[in-house]
């Protein structure tokens, strides 16, 4: 029972460190006073526990708001539990979360739901998981997604302990797509992880989950504490002090999974969420060349700019992110020359065109017709014909008052 209530305050991170104790992820353990506080807290998880699965058994056959029907659940978590269901309207089948029963009592909870689940049902992009529906069945807030096949990015990685760069690159660059869509969107995913990554058989990468983190910001304070911790070991450094997460934050989150999928371990660890804040916060991580001696020195740049404490120091989107990742894979596939260093190096001679003149165009007789002025022409004719006729006329004048001598 102890380890389904730590599964409750911890989410999947029990799984990934099973040294935790209570109080690394609920905040739980204290002393005097306050430990008998926690402990009934703890004893009060453990009976909500035993609830939930008997209502998780129930569940199976469940007719959501007369239209989806659960068929069988296959995944849980603290916060929610995903099913396999069929649409009886459109006669499909979907995936569908549906959250814990005690949050839909709350009316902030509520509106918060609906307001995020409609800015992710607006978000359509071959790399996010696409949300369908969402509603609240007799008060249990539950979404509608597309059921993707395959599996969520961290059992993969547990099955395989780390990806090479040929495999791992390419995944994180789908990621990136599928996060910069929403950054442009104007949505934070707030919660990147390889947990909220979906492969399918054919590896494309899904990322899903957009605006949970944020709904569960409106939960009163006494249950804050119990989840607020979900994913320590993702969270940047803003958002372990408690700031306004912005896309850079989403982007440094990224970083941690690239790191971790390519050296097979998180860049930072610790027993406590505090420890990893403050890790986050102020600790450096160790270079991934430490774990892989062979990564190329170019990527091992590229993720330790984009782990860099001040959100300023990295980059500001997942779209600036992913096009560093695709120029870095391209140019790492272009073949390099390596020159022996005795070797003389080879002059290199670049032939330039010489200018070419301009042509000449010089006439030929008889090429081309003549141009001929033929009004010209006409006048000439004119005066010669009148001078012509004038000679006569002073030839008579000129022998009449001249007559010649018989």
């Amino acid at each position: 029972m102890l380890a389904s209530v730590i599964r409750i305050f911890c989410f999947d991170e029990q799984e990934e460190h099973p040294h935790l104790r209570p109080s690394a992820c609920g905040h739980i353990a204290c002393s005097g006073d306050s430990y008998h506080r926690s402990a009934q807290r703890l004893r009060e998880a453990a009976l909500r526990d035993d609830i939930i699965l008997t209502m998780l058994q129930q569940d199976e056959g469940r007719l959501l708001n007369g239209r989806y029907q659960l068929l069988e659940r296959f995944g849980s978590g603290g916060m929610a539990n995903i099913f396999r269901a069929r649409d009886t309207l459109l006669d499909r089948y979907v995936a569908i979360k549906v959250l814990r029963d005690d949050k839909g009592r709350n009316p902030d909870f509520n509106n918060q739901f609906q307001l995020e689940a409609r800015a992710a049902a607006n978000l359509t992009h071959p790399n996010i998981v696409t949300v369908y529906d969402f509603g609240i069945d007799n008060g249990q807030p539950f979404i509608v997604m597309e059921l993707v096949p395959g599996t969520d990015l961290k059992s993969l990685l547990r099955k395989r302990g780390r990806f090479s760069v040929d495999d791992g690159i390419p995944l994180m660059v789908q990621a990136c797509a599928g996060l910069g869509y929403a950054h442009r969107a104007g949505l934070v995913h707030c919660d990147v992880k390889p947990h909220n990554m979906l492969v399918t058989p054919d590896s494309r990468l899904k990322v899903t989950d957009f605006g949970i983190s944020r709904v569960l910001a409106t939960i009163s304070p006494g249950e804050h504490t119990d989840i607020v911790w979900g994913s320590p070991q993702y969270y940047s450094p803003e958002q372990a002090a408690g700031h306004m997460p912005s896309p850079a934050s989403d982007v440094y989150s990224l970083g941690v999974v690239t790191y971790e999928i390519l050296t097979g371990t998180l860049p930072f660890t610790g027993s406590t969420p505090e420890e990893l804040a403050r890790q986050h916060l102020e600790a450096a991580p160790i270079p991934p060349s430490e774990y892989i001696p062979d990564i190329p020195k170019a990527l091992e740049e590229i993720i330790l700019k984009v782990l860099a404490k001040e959100p300023s120091a990295r980059y500001r989107t997942a779209d600036q992110l992913g096009r560093v990742l695709m120029k870095f894979g391209t140019q790492r596939d272009q073949p390099t020359l390596t020159l022996n260093e005795q070797a003389e190096p080879t002059p290199v001679f670049v032939w330039e065109e010489p200018p070419q003149p301009a042509p000449i165009n010089i006439p030929i007789p008889g090429e081309e017709p003549l141009d001929i002025d033929w009004l010209s022409v006409a006048l000439g004719l004119g005066a010669l014909i009148a001078v012509g006729g004038l000679i006569p006329f002073w030839m008579w004048v000129y022998f009449v008052y001249f007559p010649p001598i018989k």
